[in-house]
């Protein structure tokens, strides 16, 4: 028996091998190479997509990462200065060329930053000794305060030209290996092939007395016209009484005269007490207010809007008790107050306005952050020109560059000790922010190099809430570029990702049940003719270019749904109840009757009932809109007029109307089949008619009833997820991607639909369910995992989407579910601003990061929907 047994495996195996090689002989060679080749192309492609992919996170990856990397030091300069006295202010050009001293003598050194080489020497004039120094923010413009109670202003600017090799005089002398100086110049040779001449232009303008006392503190600030400059600076003497003065100067453009006329108002005193000292002195730009800080660690602001008024607007404490206030300055732009203490504290305080405010001017100073405290006094503070940072050098030598708005330490540098304790120094930062220029009293210079790499940019600036100025708190805001440089880039991404996710939402809101109800309809109950039209048209949609689609929502669609947004309204609710009042009628019509006009005809007969439907909608609108919004659809929204219940009625309509449906449903649905079971087709859809208008009324006066308490409870959903109109909004945005998405949605669902073996089908039917009970828990339930797949299709498409946004979402980065107001998406962002960066600038990488951040968010739901598709998937093969 074994032996009979192997006997016919051997027979099998043989038969096997002989069909096999049948088979073999009967294929021709060329479609058995067709086939290895495609499956060789088919996984090569397959790899590739897989590499690009790959290939593209680790480029996004490689632009990015710059964006958090820490700066680097590139040099640092040590020397002394051959300076005659003690040092007040110190400037340097752009180019850390060229600097600039001026000592309490009334002397001037020009030196050479790189080598401490003395360049010019210049004598200022001082009649009195100096006894405060303060210039503007791009420190060439300087106002100094004597012990006599005079002020003198001058000039420490560095002018640049060309100079062509030819040009260059004869006796020049070599400083570095770059630089050469004569006559008091400097000559560097630049990629040209010119040479970038330097040279001091020192101009010191004469005495205004101010005070019969000394000057123990000065600021100054210039502004005007080049016809008609004008110069503000505020002192404070030794009586702690605090002055502003205004000179405005005439200058005759023919002849070079200069006009002068000065003004001097007294400010209200001082609220000091005991032997409280004035420790520094701030003026605004526009000479509309200053700011004093004492050794009591208190801020006094004045309002002086009106110069010949001035107030005291406010005092208050800056530092904990027994901490002095050390320094003061404004950031570029005037709008952050850097306060430095005594016990090395640095604080940054906005002037805000607001109800309530402490100050009588209707303003309050606020402190908004508070940065890593400094190892010892804060002694000096001097800001940047070109950004929100500043340098802050303490007693103990430390100097520190710190960025306000990221809130991070840049690089800390320390002074160097060789001669003892470091004494007190003036510092700046250049000009392009790539270095800093320390001298102290005595001469001692030193200059750090450094490159710091987008400093504005965290992690927390990029996901985190951050206090700007101009806001009255902490928020997420996306302003990369503003009216003037001194303006801080704003660089969160929060109200992108945001505003790409309102997108999506309310596109698959319009587009998800319209596509997936016309998959089913087609695929379960419309004629195969209407059917093979229907398709192929719904294909062609998705061909529509999504420019074309953008400028008609603009330019057409987003004006008439302003202008008809009653009507569109009424729309919503209109259009499905007109459907489903035919559909009542249908079921009224005698069964041969039905019979003879189903398929086409019934099609045909939706789509007038379509028709009919918007055309009583749009005549109804006004009347609509003057029903429940008071005439105003857009003054309501504001608030202007009338309460939240009617557009709360208008929302929570179909929530009433499917309450009441189930619960009819499970209370008295099989008391209702009993009843209208035994009668004719005619009379039982009469019957059927009358529930659902009396359901319909029921659900209109419940959803009255809720709408009235929220009101009478304080609820109004408008400054929520309803505000004011604008005319490009997520409404827009949402008729018109759910109009490009849905072809994408219906095709996949309607092919998932019909992939159902018709046996399930056909089972269902001979167990007595309905068609729409067959299509709803049979078939939709077998395809669930396609239908899903197409839904996520649908979703991707609309995450992704943007030139439609581009066009109608009126690209307002606000955070806000507010359907009537505008939004900015991540890819329409990108779209807008891309073109414009600076390759490898600050912008340009973080733009590079919201494509990184859409690209992951892809990634992230796409995994998570596929998981969910396998589960849907295992659960069919178990049907």
């Amino acid at each position: 028996m074994t032996d009979t047994a192997q006997v016919s495996a051997g027979d099998s195996n043989e038969a096997r091998s002989e069909r096999r090689r049948l088979r073999s002989l009967d294929t021709r060679r060329s479609v058995v190479w067709g086939e290895k080749i495609a499956r060789g192309v088919i996984t090569v492609g397959g790899l590739m997509v897989i590499v690009a992919v790959f290939g593209i996170m680790i480029f996004l990856f490689r632009v990015v990462s710059p964006l958090l990397s820490s700066g680097e030091v590139l040099g640092e300069t040590t020397y002394r200065a051959p300076v005659s006295g003690q040092v007040l202010w110190v400037n340097g050009d752009e180019f850390q060329t060229m600097g600039i001293s001026v000592d309490d003598g009334g002397e001037a050194l020009v030196f050479h930053i790189p080598t401490g080489t003395e360049i010019a020497r210049q004598d200022m004039g001082f009649d009195a000794t100096a006894t405060a120094v303060s210039g503007t923010i791009g420190r060439d413009q300087i106002a100094v305060g004597f012990e006599d109670g005079s002020v003198r202003f001058a000039s420490l600017a560095v002018s640049a030209t060309a100079t062509r090799p030819a040009q260059l005089p004869s006796d020049l002398q070599r400083l570095s290996d770059r630089d050469r100086t004569s006559g008091g110049r400097v000559f560097t040779q630049v990629q040209t092939g010119d040479f970038r001449t330097l040279s001091a232009e020192i101009t010191v303008g004469e005495p205004e007395q101010i005070s019969e006392r000394p000057i123990v503190a000065v600021d100054y600030r210039t502004g005007g016209t080049a016809e008609r400059p004008t110069i503000s600076f505020a002192t404070v003497d030794a009586d702690n009484i605090v002055r502003v003065s205004r000179s405005r100067i005439q200058r005759n453009m023919m002849t070079g005269e200069e006009t002068v006329r000065t003004s001097t108002v007294e400010l209200p005193a001082l609220p000091l007490e005991g032997d409280v000292q004035v420790t520094d002195l701030l003026l605004s730009g526009s000479a509309d207010r200053a700011i004093v800080g004492t050794s009591d660690g208190r801020l006094h602001r004045y309002d002086l809007r009106n110069i010949d008024a001035p107030i005291l607007a406010e005092s208050l404490r800056a530092t904990p008790d027994g901490v002095a206030i050390s320094a003061l300055t404004f950031l570029g732009g005037e709008q952050s107050l850097v306060v430095g203490g005594s016990d090395g504290s640095l604080g940054i305080w906005f002037r805000i306005q607001r109800a309530g405010a402490r100050g009588t001017d209707g303003f309050e100073l606020v402190q908004s952050r508070s940065h890593q405290a400094m190892p010892a006094a804060v002694i000096d503070l001097t800001e940047a020109q070109r950004d929100k940072s500043f340098a802050a050098t303490d007693m103990d030598g430390n100097v520190w560059l710190v960025h306000s708005t990221s809130d991070q330490v840049l690089f800390e540098f320390a002074r160097s000790t060789a001669e003892g304790q470091p004494s007190p120094a003036q510092s700046m930062i250049f000009p392009r922010g790539d270095g800093i220029l320390l001298m102290s009293e005595t001469g001692a210079v030193e200059a750090w190099q450094f490159r710091a790499n987008h400093a504005e940019v965290t992690l927390r600036v990029l996901f985190g809430q951050i206090w700007y100025e101009g806001y009255g708190g902490p928020e997420y805001i996306w302003q990369s570029t503003a009216g003037t440089d001194l303006a801080e880039p704003k660089y969160s991404l929060v109200p992108l990702v945001f505003g790409t996710f309102k997108a999506a939402f309310y596109a698959m809101l319009f587009a998800a049940p319209i596509a997936l109800m016309a998959a089913i309809y087609t695929s379960e109950f419309v004629d195969r003719r209407v059917r093979a039209t229907v398709k192929p048209m719904m294909e062609m949609m998705e061909s529509l270019p999504t420019v074309v689609l953008g400028f008609v929502a603009a330019l057409v669609l987003a004006p008439l749904v302003e202008e008809w947004i009653g009507a569109v309204l009424l729309g919503f609710f209109a259009l499905p109840t007109g459907l489903m009042l035919g559909a009542f009628l249908w079921q009224m019509l005698p069964v041969q009757q039905a019979l003879r006009f189903d398929g086409f005809p019934k099609f045909v007969l939706m789509a007038v009932t379509i028709i009919v439907t918007a055309w009583v909608a749009y005549n109804l609108g006004t009347p609509f809109e003057w029903l429940l919004f008071y005439g105003d659809f857009k003054a309501w929204t504001t608030g202007r007029i009338g309460t939240g219940t009617p557009f709360m009625f208008l929302i929570l309509l179909p929530v009433s109307y499917l309450a009441l449906g189930w619960t009819f449903r499970r209370t008295l649905g099989h008391h209702w089949r009993a009843l209208i079971g035994d009668r004719d087709r005619a009379q039982a859809g009469r019957l059927d008619v009358l529930r659902w208008l009396a359901m319909l009324a029921a659900a209109m006066l419940l959803s009255f009833a809720l709408a009235s308490m929220l009101t009478l409870i304080g609820y109004d959903p408008r400054g929520g997820f309803i505000d004011s109109y604008q005319q490009r909004n997520a409404l827009v945005v949402g008729f018109v991607m759910a109009f490009a998405v849905i072809p994408n949605i219906y095709t996949l669902a309607e092919d998932a639909l019909n992939a159902v073996p018709g046996h399930l089908r056909a089972a269902s039917l001979a167990c007595g369910a309905t068609p729409w009970q067959t299509a709803i828990l049979v078939v939709l339930p077998t395809a669930m995992s396609g239908v899903f797949s197409a839904v996520m299709m649908g979703f991707g498409r609309a995450v992704g989407e943007t030139m439609i946004v581009v066009m109608a979402a009126g690209n307002t980065p606000i955070m806000e579910w507010n359907i009537f107001s505008g939004l900015r998406t991540l890819s329409a962002n990108i779209a807008i601003e891309l073109p414009e960066a600076v390759k490898d600038g600050t912008n340009y990488r973080v733009l590079f990061l919201a494509a990184l951040t859409l690209f992951i968010m892809t990634f992230v739901i796409n995994t998570l929907a596929e998981l969910i598709r396998q589960r849907f998937r295992k659960r069919a093969f178990q049907l």
